[in-house]
């Protein structure tokens, strides 16, 4: 009676959970319509081309070439606009051929896995759909901020530019018109790539759950093939992810480290004029590159440590079980021995676990655990570590695993090419 309450209340949940799924199917469709991403007609992709031609394209080109200021003043000439321009547009076509080629080749439903998540648990389907409710106003963390200091950058600059600012007919309505456009080639922009970076990031963030569900097999009694078997499933989605954004992850690396070399090297000429007016454009380009590219490397160095954190727990798991085992084969040998207070309480949890991290190894603590060597064998137990310390999970790009050691050398690389570039401008050596 009890597992038919429970086979009914289950059933019960699906068509619930199928509607909560076509409502987010249906509010990530409309910010892809939004963006002029969805493909799926030839109608809406002559319009999604025809709206990244003139956004990415078009645009920029008339804005660089037509409308540079070069009577201008000091402060409304535009130096560096070259830089940020062509930066903004090589990763908006880096982020929009992404987009189309996975909404097109997967469907969004398989793209954001939400086709596997009825395999998965109550709590992980709970907190997935959590989080792609929260990635529109993640979306719209990024981006408005940057349009608003943009959209006060090019006002102020058509404003005080006045006549000196090349106009057609009715200065007003000129510089309206172009205001407005620049404005919307820059949002669009930008709002692509954060699209593309935000859906990683939930992407992410269901594999991080995943495995946070899968940490839990360690504290009741499971069977290693169980284990195994789940471990592998983990895994075999991290290599589709990794194979599925290693070019975008690569290229985006790659894109804004020469965007920052770049604007390093016109910034620190002899001759560069270097000013708020001049040069705040520009810095607000750099932040966007680089907010989007650490919002990705961040999301899949999570994924890896939390892997790793993985194999601490069953060497852990391995190694209390192993101590209660000989406890009990002590306790059963009838030899008269000393009491003395058991090494290592089970329940010793440390004085101080207040001040044991920041969230990030919650897996990787300090505390014991419950142990079932009883219904374990050693050998299981020893094969099971075995295999998770030398087939180890996680994001990679073309075999580089994306961990915090990766992340290092990546930061190092970028330093001396800073320095290097530094010593040839400036003098810094």
């Amino acid at each position: 009676m009890d597992d038919n309450d429970e086979r009914g209340s289950f059933l019960r949940k699906i068509p619930n959970y199928i509607s909560y799924e076509d409502d987010e199917l249906r509010s990530f469709r409309s910010c892809l319509n939004w963006a002029c991403v969805d493909q799926s007609n030839p109608w809406k992709a002559s319009l999604s081309w025809s709206v990244f031609f003139l956004f990415v394209i078009g645009i920029p080109i008339v804005s660089h070439f037509v409308l540079s200021c070069s009577s201008c003043d000091e402060d409304h000439k535009q130096p560096y606009d070259a830089i940020v321009e062509l930066s903004l547009s090589s990763i908006a076509a880096l982020s929009y051929l992404s987009l189309t080629n996975f909404d097109r080749k997967y469907g969004l439903r398989k793209f954001l896995f939400l086709d596997k998540l009825r395999d998965e648990s109550e709590k992980v389907r709970q907190g997935y759909t959590a989080q792609l409710q929260r990635s529109m106003k993640l979306l719209c963390v990024f981006v408005l901020p940057c349009f608003a200091v943009d959209a006060a950058y090019k006002i102020w600059w058509y404003i005080t530019g006045g006549s000196t600012i090349p106009h057609w007919g009715n200065i007003y309505v000129s510089h309206s018109i172009s205001c407005t456009m620049e404005l919307c080639s820059w949002l669009y922009r930008s709002s692509i790539l954060f699209l593309s970076c935000v859906l990683y990031r939930v992407i992410c963030y269901l594999q991080i759950l995943r495995l946070d569900d899968f940490a839990s097999v360690f504290q009741v009694q499971s069977e290693v093939a169980s284990v195994l078997i789940e471990h592998l499933r983990i895994r075999r989605t991290l290599r589709i992810i990794s194979h599925r954004f290693r070019l975008f992850i690569l290229w985006t690396l790659l894109l804004v480290t020469a965007s920052q070399l770049a604007s390093l090297l016109v910034t620190t000429k002899s001759e560069s004029d270097v000013n708020i007016y001049t040069a705040g454009e520009l810095a607000l380009c750099s932040v966007t590159l680089v907010t989007g590219l650490c919002i990705c490397l961040r999301s899949a160095t999570k994924i890896t440590h939390k892997a790793q954190s993985i194999t601490s727990l069953a060497a852990k798991w391995h190694v209390c079980a192993t101590i209660d085992a000989f406890d009990c084969s002590e306790s059963e040998t009838p030899v008269a021995r000393v009491a003395s207070p058991r090494m290592f309480p089970v329940n010793a949890d440390g004085e101080s676990e207040d001040e044991e991290g920041d969230g990030d190894d919650e897996l990787d603590n300090t505390k014991m655990m419950p142990t079932f060597s009883h219904t374990i064998s050693y050998q299981k137990r020893q094969a099971l570590v075995s295999y998770l310390e030398n087939n180890r999970a996680g994001i990679t790009v073309y075999g580089f695993m994306l961990d915090r050691t990766y992340l290092h050398a990546i930061f190092g690389v970028e330093l001396s090419l800073v320095l290097w570039l530094l010593s040839k401008t400036v003098g810094i050596s």
